[in-house]
Protein backbone atom coordinates (compact mmCIF):
# COMPACT_ATOMS: atom_id res chain seq x y z
CA UNK A 1 0.00 0.00 0.00
CA UNK A 2 1.03 3.59 -0.66
CA UNK A 3 0.10 6.19 1.94
CA UNK A 4 -0.41 9.68 0.50
CA UNK A 5 0.01 12.53 2.97
CA UNK A 6 -0.37 16.28 2.95
CA UNK A 7 2.98 17.88 2.25
CA UNK A 8 2.47 20.61 4.85
CA UNK A 9 1.49 18.71 8.01
CA UNK A 10 2.04 15.07 6.94
CA UNK A 11 -1.60 14.21 7.67
CA UNK A 12 -2.73 11.10 5.72
CA UNK A 13 -4.98 11.73 2.72
CA UNK A 14 -5.39 8.32 1.09
CA UNK A 15 -4.22 4.71 1.01
CA UNK A 16 -3.60 3.36 -2.49
CA UNK A 17 -2.91 -0.18 -3.66
CA UNK A 18 0.40 -0.53 -5.47
CA UNK A 19 1.17 -2.48 -8.64
CA UNK A 20 3.41 -5.56 -8.74
CA UNK A 21 5.33 -7.16 -11.61
CA UNK A 22 2.27 -9.07 -12.78
CA UNK A 23 0.27 -5.85 -12.97
CA UNK A 24 3.04 -4.23 -15.02
CA UNK A 25 2.99 -7.12 -17.46
CA UNK A 26 -0.78 -6.85 -17.82
CA UNK A 27 -0.55 -3.16 -18.55
CA UNK A 28 2.25 -3.57 -21.08
CA UNK A 29 0.39 -6.39 -22.80
CA UNK A 30 -2.82 -4.34 -22.99
CA UNK A 31 -0.95 -1.37 -24.46
CA UNK A 32 0.87 -3.58 -26.94
CA UNK A 33 -2.35 -5.24 -28.12
CA UNK A 34 -4.05 -1.87 -28.55
CA UNK A 35 -1.19 -0.52 -30.63
CA UNK A 36 -0.77 -3.63 -32.76
CA UNK A 37 -4.46 -3.64 -33.73
CA UNK A 38 -4.15 -0.86 -36.29
CA UNK A 39 -7.81 -0.99 -37.29
CA UNK A 40 -8.63 -0.06 -33.70
CA UNK A 41 -6.60 3.13 -33.69
CA UNK A 42 -8.67 6.19 -32.89
CA UNK A 43 -9.02 8.63 -35.78
CA UNK A 44 -7.70 12.17 -35.32
CA UNK A 45 -11.20 13.63 -35.00
CA UNK A 46 -11.98 11.10 -32.27
CA UNK A 47 -8.83 12.04 -30.36
CA UNK A 48 -9.68 15.72 -30.69
CA UNK A 49 -13.18 15.08 -29.35
CA UNK A 50 -11.82 13.13 -26.37
CA UNK A 51 -9.33 15.87 -25.51
CA UNK A 52 -12.01 18.58 -25.80
CA UNK A 53 -14.33 16.64 -23.50
CA UNK A 54 -11.47 16.03 -21.09
CA UNK A 55 -10.78 19.78 -20.88
CA UNK A 56 -14.46 20.42 -20.13
CA UNK A 57 -14.46 17.77 -17.38
CA UNK A 58 -11.34 19.31 -15.87
CA UNK A 59 -12.91 22.76 -16.02
CA UNK A 60 -15.89 21.47 -14.04
CA UNK A 61 -13.54 20.10 -11.35
CA UNK A 62 -11.07 22.99 -11.35
CA UNK A 63 -11.38 23.82 -7.65
CA UNK A 64 -11.10 20.19 -6.57
CA UNK A 65 -8.01 19.63 -8.73
CA UNK A 66 -6.33 22.79 -7.43
CA UNK A 67 -6.97 21.92 -3.79
CA UNK A 68 -5.64 18.42 -4.40
CA UNK A 69 -2.41 19.89 -5.81
CA UNK A 70 -2.06 22.10 -2.73
CA UNK A 71 -2.67 19.23 -0.34
CA UNK A 72 -0.51 16.47 -1.79
CA UNK A 73 2.17 18.64 -3.39
CA UNK A 74 2.31 21.62 -1.03
CA UNK A 75 1.98 24.24 -3.77
CA UNK A 76 0.21 27.37 -2.48
CA UNK A 77 -3.43 27.35 -3.53
CA UNK A 78 -3.18 30.50 -5.66
CA UNK A 79 -0.38 28.87 -7.66
CA UNK A 80 -2.22 25.52 -7.74
CA UNK A 81 -5.16 27.28 -9.39
CA UNK A 82 -2.77 28.65 -12.01
CA UNK A 83 -1.38 25.15 -12.55
CA UNK A 84 -4.88 23.76 -13.05
CA UNK A 85 -5.72 26.47 -15.58
CA UNK A 86 -2.51 25.72 -17.44
CA UNK A 87 -3.27 22.01 -17.44
CA UNK A 88 -6.71 22.63 -18.96
CA UNK A 89 -5.20 24.91 -21.59
CA UNK A 90 -2.53 22.30 -22.29
CA UNK A 91 -5.17 19.72 -23.16
CA UNK A 92 -6.70 22.21 -25.61
CA UNK A 93 -3.19 22.91 -26.95
CA UNK A 94 -2.68 19.22 -27.80
CA UNK A 95 -6.02 19.09 -29.62
CA UNK A 96 -5.35 22.35 -31.48
CA UNK A 97 -1.94 21.16 -32.63
CA UNK A 98 -3.51 18.29 -34.58
CA UNK A 99 -4.97 20.80 -37.05
CA UNK A 100 -1.49 21.44 -38.45
CA UNK A 101 0.22 18.18 -37.52
CA UNK A 102 1.25 16.82 -40.88
CA UNK A 103 4.06 15.54 -43.06
CA UNK A 104 5.53 17.26 -46.09
CA UNK A 105 6.21 16.76 -49.76
CA UNK A 106 9.67 15.46 -50.67
CA UNK A 107 10.89 16.99 -53.95
CA UNK A 108 11.27 14.53 -56.82
CA UNK A 109 12.43 15.06 -60.40
CA UNK A 110 15.66 16.71 -59.26
CA UNK A 111 17.65 14.08 -61.10
CA UNK A 112 16.91 11.87 -64.05
CA UNK A 113 16.60 8.87 -61.74
CA UNK A 114 13.86 10.64 -59.74
CA UNK A 115 11.63 11.57 -62.65
CA UNK A 116 7.95 10.66 -62.73
CA UNK A 117 7.71 10.17 -58.99
CA UNK A 118 5.79 11.87 -56.20
CA UNK A 119 6.80 11.49 -52.57
CA UNK A 120 5.43 12.72 -49.28
CA UNK A 121 5.72 11.91 -45.60
CA UNK A 122 3.10 11.07 -43.04
CA UNK A 123 3.39 11.06 -39.25
CA UNK A 124 2.72 7.86 -37.34
CA UNK A 125 2.66 7.26 -33.57
CA UNK A 126 5.99 5.89 -32.40
CA UNK A 127 4.54 3.21 -30.12
CA UNK A 128 4.05 2.69 -26.40
CA UNK A 129 5.11 5.60 -24.20
CA UNK A 130 6.41 5.12 -20.66
CA UNK A 131 6.05 8.36 -18.70
CA UNK A 132 7.70 8.86 -15.32
CA UNK A 133 6.69 12.12 -13.69
CA UNK A 134 7.71 14.42 -10.83
CA UNK A 135 5.96 15.82 -7.78
CA UNK A 136 6.36 19.54 -8.26
CA UNK A 137 3.60 20.04 -10.87
CA UNK A 138 1.53 16.91 -10.19
CA UNK A 139 -1.20 17.76 -12.71
CA UNK A 140 0.43 19.89 -15.40
CA UNK A 141 3.45 17.62 -15.86
CA UNK A 142 1.09 14.68 -16.32
CA UNK A 143 -0.72 16.69 -19.00
CA UNK A 144 2.60 17.41 -20.73
CA UNK A 145 3.42 13.71 -20.84
CA UNK A 146 0.00 12.18 -21.49
CA UNK A 147 -1.91 14.66 -23.66
CA UNK A 148 0.67 14.60 -26.50
CA UNK A 149 0.61 10.78 -26.49
CA UNK A 150 -3.19 10.74 -26.67
CA UNK A 151 -3.18 13.39 -29.39
CA UNK A 152 -0.82 11.50 -31.71
CA UNK A 153 -2.23 8.04 -30.92
CA UNK A 154 0.37 6.44 -28.66
CA UNK A 155 -0.65 4.18 -25.78
CA UNK A 156 0.87 5.60 -22.59
CA UNK A 157 1.63 4.15 -19.17
CA UNK A 158 2.16 6.92 -16.64
CA UNK A 159 3.96 6.56 -13.31
CA UNK A 160 3.37 9.61 -11.09
CA UNK A 161 5.67 10.62 -8.26
CA UNK A 162 5.00 8.50 -5.17
CA UNK A 163 4.37 11.64 -3.10
CA UNK A 164 1.74 13.07 -5.48
CA UNK A 165 -0.23 10.33 -7.26
CA UNK A 166 -3.74 11.66 -6.65
CA UNK A 167 -3.66 14.38 -9.31
CA UNK A 168 -2.50 11.83 -11.87
CA UNK A 169 -5.17 9.30 -10.92
CA UNK A 170 -7.87 11.97 -11.10
CA UNK A 171 -6.66 13.15 -14.51
CA UNK A 172 -6.54 9.66 -16.01
CA UNK A 173 -9.99 8.85 -14.61
CA UNK A 174 -11.34 11.96 -16.34
CA UNK A 175 -9.56 10.95 -19.55
CA UNK A 176 -11.35 7.59 -19.49
CA UNK A 177 -14.62 9.36 -18.70
CA UNK A 178 -14.01 11.52 -21.76
CA UNK A 179 -14.02 8.37 -23.89
CA UNK A 180 -10.43 7.13 -24.17
CA UNK A 181 -10.32 3.31 -23.87
CA UNK A 182 -8.30 2.24 -20.83
CA UNK A 183 -5.47 0.42 -22.69
CA UNK A 184 -4.52 3.73 -24.32
CA UNK A 185 -3.72 5.39 -20.97
CA UNK A 186 -2.91 3.43 -17.82
CA UNK A 187 -1.46 4.46 -14.49
CA UNK A 188 1.31 2.55 -12.77
CA UNK A 189 2.01 2.78 -9.03
CA UNK A 190 4.94 0.46 -8.30
CA UNK A 191 6.16 -0.35 -4.84
CA UNK A 192 9.73 0.89 -5.27
CA UNK A 193 12.03 1.98 -8.09
CA UNK A 194 12.92 -1.45 -9.48
CA UNK A 195 9.59 -1.87 -11.26
CA UNK A 196 9.70 1.71 -12.54
CA UNK A 197 13.01 0.91 -14.20
CA UNK A 198 11.52 -2.29 -15.60
CA UNK A 199 8.72 -0.27 -17.19
CA UNK A 200 11.09 2.29 -18.72
CA UNK A 201 13.50 -0.28 -20.15
CA UNK A 202 11.02 -2.89 -21.38
CA UNK A 203 11.59 -3.87 -25.02
CA UNK A 204 7.99 -2.85 -25.87
CA UNK A 205 8.55 0.77 -24.85
CA UNK A 206 9.24 3.02 -27.84
CA UNK A 207 9.51 6.34 -26.00
CA UNK A 208 10.48 7.28 -22.44
CA UNK A 209 9.33 10.60 -21.04
CA UNK A 210 11.20 11.19 -17.78
CA UNK A 211 11.00 14.18 -15.44
CA UNK A 212 13.19 13.95 -12.37
CA UNK A 213 16.77 13.76 -11.16
CA UNK A 214 19.69 13.67 -13.58
CA UNK A 215 21.16 10.63 -11.83
CA UNK A 216 18.05 8.54 -12.45
CA UNK A 217 17.25 9.97 -15.87
CA UNK A 218 20.65 9.36 -17.42
CA UNK A 219 20.77 5.89 -15.87
CA UNK A 220 17.47 4.95 -17.49
CA UNK A 221 18.51 6.54 -20.78
CA UNK A 222 21.53 4.24 -20.93
CA UNK A 223 19.36 1.16 -20.43
CA UNK A 224 16.62 1.79 -22.99
CA UNK A 225 15.72 -0.87 -25.50
CA UNK A 226 17.45 -0.51 -28.86
CA UNK A 227 15.61 2.00 -31.01
CA UNK A 228 13.69 3.61 -28.15
CA UNK A 229 13.72 7.38 -27.93
CA UNK A 230 13.63 9.48 -24.80
CA UNK A 231 13.05 12.94 -23.44
CA UNK A 232 14.72 13.76 -20.13
CA UNK A 233 13.92 16.84 -18.08
CA UNK A 234 16.27 17.40 -15.17
CA UNK A 235 17.13 20.47 -13.17
CA UNK A 236 19.61 23.29 -13.15
CA UNK A 237 21.14 25.99 -10.98
CA UNK A 238 19.50 28.82 -12.86
CA UNK A 239 21.43 32.11 -13.07
CA UNK A 240 20.07 35.64 -13.30
CA UNK A 241 22.31 38.61 -14.08
CA UNK A 242 21.25 42.06 -12.85
CA UNK A 243 22.98 44.82 -14.81
CA UNK A 244 23.50 48.29 -13.32
CA UNK A 245 21.00 49.62 -15.89
CA UNK A 246 18.22 47.43 -14.45
CA UNK A 247 15.12 49.13 -13.07
CA UNK A 248 15.14 47.87 -9.47
CA UNK A 249 11.57 48.97 -8.87
CA UNK A 250 10.41 46.56 -11.56
CA UNK A 251 12.69 43.55 -11.16
CA UNK A 252 12.53 42.63 -7.48
CA UNK A 253 9.11 41.01 -7.80
CA UNK A 254 9.97 38.75 -10.78
CA UNK A 255 13.23 37.68 -9.15
CA UNK A 256 11.43 36.82 -5.93
CA UNK A 257 8.78 34.91 -7.87
CA UNK A 258 11.48 33.10 -9.83
CA UNK A 259 13.31 32.08 -6.70
CA UNK A 260 10.54 31.22 -4.24
CA UNK A 261 7.68 29.98 -6.43
CA UNK A 262 6.66 26.59 -5.01
CA UNK A 263 9.38 27.03 -2.37
CA UNK A 264 12.01 26.85 -5.11
CA UNK A 265 10.99 23.34 -6.15
CA UNK A 266 11.07 24.03 -9.88
CA UNK A 267 13.74 22.86 -12.31
CA UNK A 268 14.31 26.42 -13.57
CA UNK A 269 13.98 28.25 -10.23
CA UNK A 270 16.25 31.27 -9.97
CA UNK A 271 19.07 30.23 -7.65
CA UNK A 272 22.19 32.29 -8.47
CA UNK A 273 21.78 36.07 -8.83
CA UNK A 274 24.79 38.02 -10.11
CA UNK A 275 24.40 41.75 -9.36
CA UNK A 276 26.59 44.57 -10.63
CA UNK A 277 28.50 46.05 -7.73
CA UNK A 278 27.27 49.59 -8.51
CA UNK A 279 23.71 48.64 -7.51
CA UNK A 280 24.39 45.64 -5.28
CA UNK A 281 23.62 47.38 -1.98
CA UNK A 282 20.31 48.85 -3.18
CA UNK A 283 19.31 45.60 -4.85
CA UNK A 284 20.10 43.51 -1.78
CA UNK A 285 18.22 45.85 0.55
CA UNK A 286 15.09 45.78 -1.62
CA UNK A 287 15.32 42.03 -2.19
CA UNK A 288 15.59 41.28 1.55
CA UNK A 289 12.70 43.61 2.36
CA UNK A 290 10.43 41.80 -0.11
CA UNK A 291 11.52 38.31 0.89
CA UNK A 292 10.80 39.08 4.53
CA UNK A 293 7.18 39.86 3.66
CA UNK A 294 6.57 36.48 1.99
CA UNK A 295 3.84 34.56 3.79
CA UNK A 296 5.03 31.01 4.48
CA UNK A 297 2.71 28.30 5.75
CA UNK A 298 -0.30 26.13 4.95
CA UNK A 299 -0.58 25.94 1.14
CA UNK A 300 -4.36 25.45 1.24
CA UNK A 301 -4.83 29.02 2.53
CA UNK A 302 -5.49 31.66 -0.10
CA UNK A 303 -2.85 34.14 1.13
CA UNK A 304 0.08 31.69 1.44
CA UNK A 305 2.94 32.55 -0.92
CA UNK A 306 5.53 29.93 0.07
CA UNK A 307 4.51 26.42 1.08
CA UNK A 308 6.40 23.40 2.36
CA UNK A 309 9.07 21.24 0.82
CA UNK A 310 7.75 17.90 -0.35
CA UNK A 311 9.41 15.77 2.37
CA UNK A 312 11.00 16.40 5.77
CA UNK A 313 14.32 15.04 4.50
CA UNK A 314 14.31 17.68 1.76
CA UNK A 315 13.90 20.40 4.39
CA UNK A 316 16.78 18.79 6.30
CA UNK A 317 18.96 18.87 3.20
CA UNK A 318 18.24 22.50 2.29
CA UNK A 319 18.88 23.60 5.88
CA UNK A 320 22.18 21.73 5.78
CA UNK A 321 23.21 23.47 2.55
CA UNK A 322 22.40 26.88 4.04
CA UNK A 323 24.43 26.11 7.16
CA UNK A 324 27.34 24.88 5.04
CA UNK A 325 27.36 28.10 3.00
CA UNK A 326 27.35 30.28 6.11
CA UNK A 327 30.20 28.29 7.66
CA UNK A 328 32.10 28.76 4.40
CA UNK A 329 31.82 32.54 4.60
CA UNK A 330 28.41 33.46 3.16
CA UNK A 331 26.34 36.14 4.89
CA UNK A 332 22.88 34.97 5.93
CA UNK A 333 20.94 38.10 4.99
CA UNK A 334 17.54 36.76 5.96
CA UNK A 335 15.69 33.50 6.60
CA UNK A 336 17.22 30.11 7.11
CA UNK A 337 15.13 29.11 10.10
CA UNK A 338 13.13 25.88 10.24
CA UNK A 339 9.46 26.70 10.70
CA UNK A 340 8.08 23.17 10.79
CA UNK A 341 8.90 19.63 9.70
CA UNK A 342 8.67 20.62 6.05
CA UNK A 343 8.82 24.44 5.93
CA UNK A 344 11.78 26.80 5.91
CA UNK A 345 11.95 30.57 6.03
CA UNK A 346 12.72 31.96 2.56
CA UNK A 347 16.46 32.56 2.58
CA UNK A 348 18.89 35.01 0.99
CA UNK A 349 22.61 34.24 1.11
CA UNK A 350 25.22 36.83 0.12
CA UNK A 351 28.44 35.79 -1.62
CA UNK A 352 28.56 32.09 -0.70
CA UNK A 353 31.78 30.27 -1.67
CA UNK A 354 32.07 29.26 -5.29
CA UNK A 355 32.41 25.61 -4.29
CA UNK A 356 29.48 25.54 -1.83
CA UNK A 357 26.62 23.27 -2.82
CA UNK A 358 24.28 26.28 -2.96
CA UNK A 359 26.61 27.65 -5.69
CA UNK A 360 27.07 24.44 -7.67
CA UNK A 361 24.05 22.15 -7.26
CA UNK A 362 20.31 22.54 -7.61
CA UNK A 363 18.97 23.44 -4.17
CA UNK A 364 15.29 22.79 -4.99
CA UNK A 365 14.36 24.85 -1.97
CA UNK A 366 13.54 28.45 -0.93
CA UNK A 367 17.06 29.89 -1.04
CA UNK A 368 18.64 32.52 -3.28
CA UNK A 369 22.40 33.14 -3.53
CA UNK A 370 23.47 36.69 -4.45
CA UNK A 371 26.94 37.48 -5.81
CA UNK A 372 28.55 40.79 -6.80
CA UNK A 373 30.35 41.28 -10.11
CA UNK A 374 32.23 44.09 -11.85
CA UNK A 375 32.30 43.04 -15.51
CA UNK A 376 29.42 41.57 -17.56
CA UNK A 377 31.58 38.95 -19.24
CA UNK A 378 32.82 37.86 -15.81
CA UNK A 379 29.21 37.36 -14.68
CA UNK A 380 28.38 35.44 -17.85
CA UNK A 381 31.41 33.18 -17.37
CA UNK A 382 30.38 32.45 -13.76
CA UNK A 383 26.81 31.79 -14.86
CA UNK A 384 28.05 29.34 -17.51
CA UNK A 385 30.57 27.56 -15.28
CA UNK A 386 28.43 24.59 -14.20
CA UNK A 387 27.70 21.31 -16.04
CA UNK A 388 23.98 22.11 -15.88
CA UNK A 389 22.33 24.56 -18.27
CA UNK A 390 18.62 25.26 -18.63
CA UNK A 391 16.99 28.71 -18.52
CA UNK A 392 18.68 31.98 -17.55
CA UNK A 393 17.76 35.65 -17.12
CA UNK A 394 19.29 39.05 -17.77
CA UNK A 395 17.76 42.13 -16.17
CA UNK A 396 18.81 45.32 -17.96
CA UNK A 397 17.45 48.47 -19.57
CA UNK A 398 20.58 48.76 -21.70
CA UNK A 399 19.67 46.83 -24.85
CA UNK A 400 23.32 46.22 -25.72
CA UNK A 401 23.94 44.54 -22.38
CA UNK A 402 20.72 42.54 -22.65
CA UNK A 403 21.53 41.24 -26.12
CA UNK A 404 25.17 40.45 -25.30
CA UNK A 405 24.07 38.39 -22.31
CA UNK A 406 21.29 36.71 -24.30
CA UNK A 407 23.83 35.77 -26.97
CA UNK A 408 26.48 34.46 -24.59
CA UNK A 409 24.59 32.79 -21.75
CA UNK A 410 24.69 29.02 -22.18
CA UNK A 411 20.99 28.28 -21.85
CA UNK A 412 18.18 26.85 -23.90
CA UNK A 413 16.18 30.01 -23.17
CA UNK A 414 17.26 33.45 -21.96
CA UNK A 415 14.62 35.69 -20.42
CA UNK A 416 15.18 39.44 -20.68
CA UNK A 417 13.59 41.21 -17.70
CA UNK A 418 11.63 38.08 -16.79
CA UNK A 419 12.48 35.35 -14.26
CA UNK A 420 14.26 32.13 -15.15
CA UNK A 421 11.13 30.19 -14.17
CA UNK A 422 8.94 31.74 -16.86
CA UNK A 423 7.26 29.18 -19.09
CA UNK A 424 4.30 28.77 -21.38
CA UNK A 425 3.16 25.28 -22.27
CA UNK A 426 3.53 25.67 -26.02
CA UNK A 427 7.10 27.00 -26.00
CA UNK A 428 10.18 24.75 -26.30
CA UNK A 429 11.48 23.73 -22.89
CA UNK A 430 14.79 21.89 -22.72
CA UNK A 431 17.81 21.37 -20.55
CA UNK A 432 21.29 21.39 -22.03
CA UNK A 433 24.22 19.17 -21.07
CA UNK A 434 23.42 17.40 -17.77
CA UNK A 435 20.09 19.23 -17.48
CA UNK A 436 18.22 17.14 -19.98
CA UNK A 437 17.76 15.57 -23.38
CA UNK A 438 15.20 16.37 -26.06
CA UNK A 439 12.70 19.21 -26.05
CA UNK A 440 9.59 19.56 -23.92
CA UNK A 441 6.52 21.65 -24.64
CA UNK A 442 3.34 20.06 -25.91
CA UNK A 443 3.83 20.60 -29.69
CA UNK A 444 7.48 19.49 -29.46
CA UNK A 445 6.62 16.38 -27.47
CA UNK A 446 3.99 15.46 -30.05
CA UNK A 447 6.68 15.56 -32.73
CA UNK A 448 9.00 13.40 -30.63
CA UNK A 449 6.25 10.82 -30.07
CA UNK A 450 5.78 10.31 -33.81
CA UNK A 451 7.93 9.01 -36.63
CA UNK A 452 7.81 9.95 -40.27
CA UNK A 453 7.05 7.48 -43.02
CA UNK A 454 7.78 8.39 -46.62
CA UNK A 455 5.42 7.18 -49.32
CA UNK A 456 6.62 7.26 -52.92
CA UNK A 457 4.45 6.86 -56.00
CA UNK A 458 5.79 6.22 -59.44
CA UNK A 459 3.78 7.56 -62.31
CA UNK A 460 3.68 5.43 -65.45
Amino acid sequence: MLTVVQAFDRAPIAELATDDAAALERKLHAAEQAFRHRDGWLKPHQRVAILRKLAALMEARRDHLALQIAREGGKPLADAIVETNRAIDGVHNAADELRNFAGREIPMGLSAAAENRWAFTTKEPIGIVAAISAFNHPLNLIVHQVAPAVAVGCPVIIKPAAATPLSCLAFVALLHEAGLPEPWCQTFLPDGNELAEKLATDRRIAFLSFIGSARVGWSLHAKLAHGARSALEHGGVAPAIVDRSADLARIIEPIVKGGYYHAGQVCVSTQRVFVHQDIADDFTRQLIARVETLRTGDPTLQDTEVGPLILPREADRVAEWIEEAVKGGATLATGGKRLSETTLQPTVLLDPPADARISTQEVFGPALAVYRYEDLDEAIARANALPTAFQASIFAQDIGVAMRAADRLDASAVMINDPTAFRTDWMPFAGRRESGYGTGGIPYTMRDMTQEKMILMRRS
